[in-house]
């Protein structure tokens, strides 16, 4: 049999195989992303060396018998690269979503220019999920989006003036079960100014009231039995003019508040002893009807 013939059909043969590799790894890839899990024989380089053998072979027949190195050679460098081209991994890429940390979003749902759901008010919880939209920014909020309510009177803990009502309990406007006093809303000594730490106190109560506009608020101050009456009467109405300028101050719209002093009139403790005086010394806040 002549080197030519010899050579087509070693070719041909190898050929034939080397198609039926490549077509099984691409199978393999299709079914797997692993290129570990594909056989030994569809590997690339596997593939490539029979590619080569192939080539060489083609080479050798087809080429001159002055010209037999320089045709097995150009033959076995054509046949290793198809080779290894034939067996490559196909395997397509995983589909990354734009916006995985939405997971999936469904048709129709209007998106920014990050492929990302659209989130009006910025809680992270994107609009065509949100069962409270318009949230005001830096509100924390559940999985629905609404303001979270940690004592579930009704009132959103950011308005909640009273955040730990005992479960059950009815509150007001102000999620308080009446009035409530304001802790550590003090004075100095024998006057209206208010202590640093009742301002800071202060504009904690001025947040929760701003965000909560639909509320009037009685502003009440109250003192102890020292002094007389008319005295008493007169520094608490002072003490609950500063705090409601304090408000104002920090935000308060002033016809959203009145101020009203009791001065000695409505003790919460005894005036016989030094805690029961310090206890009705006080200011409270009640919703104003």
């Amino acid at each position: 049999m002549k080197k030519s013939t010899t050579g087509l059909l070693i070719g041909s043969a190898l050929v034939v195989g080397l198609s039926g590799c490549a077509s099984s790894a691409s199978q393999s890839s299709g079914q797997s992303s692993a290129s570990s899990d594909r056989s030994w024989y569809q590997h690339p380089a596997v593939c490539g060396l029979a590619g080569g053998v192939i080539g060489g072979s083609i080479g050798y027949a087809t080429s001159g018998s002055s010209d037999e190195t320089n045709g097995s050679a150009t033959g076995a460098a054509a046949g290793a690269a198809i080779g290894g081209l034939l067996c490559a991994d196909r395997t397509p890429e995983p589909v990354v979503p734009q916006c995985p940390s939405y997971g999936e979003v469904p048709a129709g749902v209007a998106v920014d220019a990050e492929g990302c759901p659209l989130d009006s008010d910025g809680d992270g919880v994107p609009d065509y999920r949100d069962q409270c939209p318009g949230t005001p920014a830096g509100v924390a909020v559940n999985a629905n989006g609404c303001p979270l309510d940690s004592d579930n009177d009704g009132v959103p803990d950011y308005r909640d003036q009273c955040p730990n009502t005992p479960a059950g309990v009815e509150v007001n406007a102000l999620g308080c079960p009446d009035s409530v006093v304001l802790q550590e809303v003090n004075f100095e000594f024998d006057s209206a100014q208010l202590t640093s730490n009742a301002r800071s106190v202060l504009n904690g109560v001025a947040e929760r009231l701003v965000n909560n506009p639909n509320v009037r608020v009685s502003i009440e101050g109250h003192t102890d039995s020292r002094g007389s009456d008319e005295y008493n009467k007169n520094l608490s109405q002072e003490r609950a003019q500063s705090v409601a300028a304090y408000l104002a101050s920090r935000g308060v719209a002033s016809n959203r508040m009145r101020a009203v002093g009791y001065g000695e009139e409505r003790p919460i403790a005894s005036n016989e002893t030094e805690e029961g005086r310090f206890q009705n010394r006080r200011v409270e806040l009640d919703e104003w009807n």
